[in-house]
Order: C-alpha cells, then sequence, then structure tokens
C-alpha cells in the first residue's frame, strides 16, 4: 500500500460508487461515506493509519457517464482538493446502449475515450496520484453482449491509464475471479450494483494496488 498517512482521497463515478452517500460532500463519520467499496476502504485505511488517517471523499452520483463527470469536474473531483483522486465511470455509457433511461443516452467508444482522456489530462495538473478503476459487469460469458461492450471500455480505461501514469485497479478482472468461486447474485444480483460480498471485493482490488 502506497498512500501515504494523511492524503486527501477523493472518490468520483456513478451509483457503483455512490452508495447513499452524503450530500453535497461524502465525507464524515457514519454513513457519509455511503454503504459502499468507499467505506470499506476507509475502515481498512483506519487501521493502518490511525494516527494521521487518510482523508477521503465521496462525490459519487447515481446514473453519471463520463460526460456527466466533465460537467462537474472542477467541483466534484477537483474542488474537494485531492491529493489522489479515483475515478471508476463507464457502465451507464454502456448500459444505455441497451436501455433507455431518464438520466441520458449512452456515451459511445470514441466519445467517451476522447472526454475520458481530457479529464485525466486536467487531473494530473492538479493531484499527485491519479487511480483509475475500470467498469464491470458481473458476467462470467465473455460472449454476452454486454459483457463484451464493457470488455472494450475497460480496455479504453487500461490505455488511458497507462497513457497518464494512472495507478490502475482491475476490477472486472477481481470480479471474474470471484466469479470462479461464487455465483454472480452473491456479487450483483443485477450484474450491475454490488452486494456487500461484491463491494468487499472492489475494496481488496483498490487497496491492492494502491
Amino acid at each position: 500500500m502506497n498512500i501515504p498517512p494523511g492524503t486527501r482521497l477523493v472518490f468520483i463515478g456513478d451509483s457503483v460508487t455512490d452508495c447513499e452517500r452524503a450530500r453535497p460532500i461524502g465525507e464524515g463519520p457514519g454513513s457519509a461515506l455511503g454503504k459502499g467499496y468507499v467505506a470499506d476502504v476507509a475502515a481498512a485505511l483506519s487501521q493502518v493509519y490511525p494516527e494521521n488517517p487518510v482523508r477521503i471523499a465521496n462525490m459519487g452520483v447515481s446514473g453519471d457517464t463520463v460526460k456527466h463527470l466533465a460537467a462537474q469536474w472542477d467541483s466534484d473531483a477537483i474542488g474537494p482538493g485531492p491529493d489522489w483522486l479515483s475515478v471508476m465511470i463507464g457502465v451507464n455509457d454502456v448500459w444505455r446502449q441497451f436501455r433507455k433511461s431518464d438520466f441520458g443516452g449512452p456515451v459511445m467508444p470514441d466519445e467517451f475515450e476522447s472526454v475520458y482522456d481530457e479529464l485525466m489530462a486536467r487531473a494530473r495538473a492538479r493531484v499527485k496520484q491519479l487511480v483509475v478503476m475500470t467498469p464491470f459487469y458481473v458476467q462470467g460469458d465473455r460472449a454476452d453482449a454486454m459483457r463484451r461492450r464493457l470488455d472494450e471500455y475497460g480496455a479504453i480505461t487500461r490505455k488511458l491509464a497507462a497513457r497518464h501514469g494512472a495507478l490502475l485497479v482491475d476490477t472486472q478482472a477481481a470480479i471474474d475471479r470471484a466469479l470462479e468461486k461464487q455465483d454472480y447474485a452473491s456479487i450483483a444480483e443485477d450484474r450491475v450494483h454490488p452486494t456487500k460480498a461484491g463491494h468487499a471485493i472492489i475494496a481488496r482490488a483498490f487497496l491492492s494496488e494502491t
């Protein structure tokens, strides 16, 4: 683990990150960080650095695509003053290619890459460390249409992480390893929104790569 004590760590993303976090900034005791992997990461880090804790904020917003992130990047990602910034986005960009939503349309691969690339470039100038987490789909059948599409967006995410010197958390790989041992419903009943056990998998992946 390379996160220094006293680091200001901000998480941003969609509903997988949000998990009912407090508004306007998900920071503080109790359920302020939400009920997902961000809270799990915070609990683990509090044991590592009890005297000089990592200061964590959750800025995830349910329903967001990478275009939503771009619209609120300065206020939600940079505004809280992160030393480290962790981003996980992409599932809504893909999911809306398969189903209509009241929260906006899909974001196709070329636009996803160009918008995300710009956001990473902007973040690099402002933060000490950028962490990029791949989007994921809890589906072991890689021939499944949505799984194939998410894998494309995961590949884009990996490419951008390498381009911008970001730490990569391959969340999909962690989910795939878990699927070898347990049923998908124990990880995410709808294959997208993790159960408590699913969030624990994501938190462990984050901690192992950072």
